[in-house]
């Protein structure tokens, strides 16, 4: 098949576009290079330059084209909320601009990047009451270094378990919410045009080529980059907060997997794309100051508004119907991270 693959220069779309090539598919690859992304001008072999918010451009990206992998967005939390029209314009108006460009060419197949950010929270449990949607933390109790999620009912901590694709999206931050958004509009394309659309919902994304120690890097870069330099990687609240680290190459194989699935009914599917292997963001930094031999990391208990306390997927739905399940563990991961090649 002839497949578009939108931020095919990125650090998780040229691993997706390299393992749609491997699988046999003849791939196009479009980038425009985004400043908070890229810091060259260089263009890998098969990619175009042009940004889905051009109707011509993406006009003629699509023409021959079977399937659209759209990788392209502005990710992280971002430096402030001046940020708000950039990721607005570049991951909705741009995944817009692409869905009616689909729609005129006949290319009725989509994988979308999604995000875990969508839920917000995870799940989570109350001893007393069963399973609730957390009270939002509270900056005064984060101060005391009070950290866990808890019950809205009895205040209670609560216990985390694992967040499902039927979860409700409760997006925290502005990323999150252009996220939530990219899903609701390939849902309505695709009900509009009898299109099939896959998200996947990637979890803690890192290996190489991974950007630096940027505002828009997600946490393995901002360790890593710190252990490079000789400083310990500073982990805020406690660092119990658990998350699931998934390797940017199963990232890529669950992109090849959904591929296939596009093509087997008109309509809107989830999937957690994740390692199935959780674990806390200190036991991560702790990881890799082992593997690169430098400083342990300090537990600081500072906090930033709109983090989430825990967010661990289930893999089951991703396992059951796609046939995907991570190859890569993180302790194996952060090993070859640690000497990885980044992105500058």
């Amino acid at each position: 098949m002839r497949i578009l693959v939108t931020g095919a220069a990125g650090f998780i779309g040229g691993p997706v576009a390299a393992a749609l090539r491997a699988a046999g598919h003849d791939v196009v690859g479009l980038d425009s290079l985004h400043p908070k992304a890229h810091r060259g001008t260089e263009l890998p072999d098969g990619v175009r330059r042009g940004d889905v918010r051009d109707a011509a451009v993406v006009a003629a990206a699509l023409e021959g084209v079977d399937v659209v992998v759209h990788q392209a967005a502005v990710v992280g939390m971002g430096v402030d909320l001046g940020d708000l029209p950039e990721y607005v314009g570049c991951n909705d108006l741009g995944t817009a601009v692409l869905l009616a460009g689909m729609a005129r060419a006949g290319t009725r197949r989509l994988v979308l990047a999604s995000s875990m950010v969508v839920y917000g929270e995870g799940a989570y449990t109350c001893p007393a009451h069963g399973p609730v949607a957390p009270a939002e933390r509270r900056p005064d109790d984060l101060a005391r270094g009070r950290f866990e999620a808890r019950c809205p009912r009895c205040g209670e901590a609560l216990e985390p378990g694992e967040v499902d694709e039927d979860a409700p999206a409760r997006p925290r931050s502005v990323y999150a919410a252009t996220k939530a958004a990219q899903e609701h509009l390939a849902a309505a394309w695709a009900g509009a045009c009898g299109g099939s659309a896959v998200a996947l919902r990637y979890h803690n994304v890192y290996g190489p080529g991974m950007p630096r120690d940027t505002p828009y890097s997600g946490v393995a870069a901002i360790f890593r980059s710190a252990l490079e330099a000789g400083r310990a990687p500073r982990v805020f609240e406690d660092g119990a907060q658990r998350r699931d680290f998934v390797h940017v190459a199963d990232v890529a194989a669950a992109n090849v997997a959904a591929v296939r699935a596009t093509g087997e009914g008109a309509g809107f599917r989830v999937y957690n794309i994740c390692s199935g292997k959780p674990t806390t963001v200190g036991e991560m930094a702790a990881a890799l100051a082992a593997a690169m031999a430098g400083p342990e990391p300090v537990v600081t208990g500072r906090f930033r508004a709109g983090d989430v306390r825990h967010v661990v997927a289930s893999p089951a739905r991703a396992r059951r119907e796609l046939g995907f399940a991570a190859a890569i563990g993180p302790a194996e991961g952060l090993r070859g991270f640690a000497t990885a090649v980044l992105r500058d």
